[in-house]
């Protein structure tokens, strides 16, 4: 059974950093896509970014470009998402989010596995 446990939430500052994993388990992730979306309150929930297992390739929601970087480490099964320069906007709970296919969908439908979530607060 695949299960995927984000850690690495908190309260920060506007302008500060924080760093969100990923870890999976119950299968290798080998040319499958990973993702990282959030929810805000009263919202609906939004793509982040993403990234390919196997190519390393990677993308970004408009609103967090320059700002997120999303990597893997193969070795641990782990992805990561390192934010910086938060936002205010940024507060939301935060999903890891694991796809049987190779392609980086911008929708959560396409995403088989799910994480418990993790809040992230970013106060003003």
């Amino acid at each position: 059974q695949v299960q995927l446990v984000e850690s690495g939430g908190g309260l920060v500052q506007a302008g500060g950093s924080l760093r969100l994993s990923c870890a999976a388990s119950g299968r290798t992730f080998s040319n499958d896509a990973m993702g990282w979306f959030r929810q805000a309150p009263g919202k609906e929930r939004e793509f982040v970014a993403g990234i390919n297992w196997n190519s390393g390739i990677t993308y970004y929601a408009e609103s967090v470009k320059g700002r997120f970087t999303i990597s893997r480490d193969n070795a641990k099964n782990t992805v990561y998402l390192q934010m910086n320069s938060l936002k205010p906007e940024d507060t939301a709970v935060y999903y890891c989010a694991a796809s049987n296919g190779a392609i980086i969908f911008r929708t959560g439908k396409n995403y088989e596995y799910w994480g418990q979530g993790t809040q992230v607060t970013v106060s003003s």
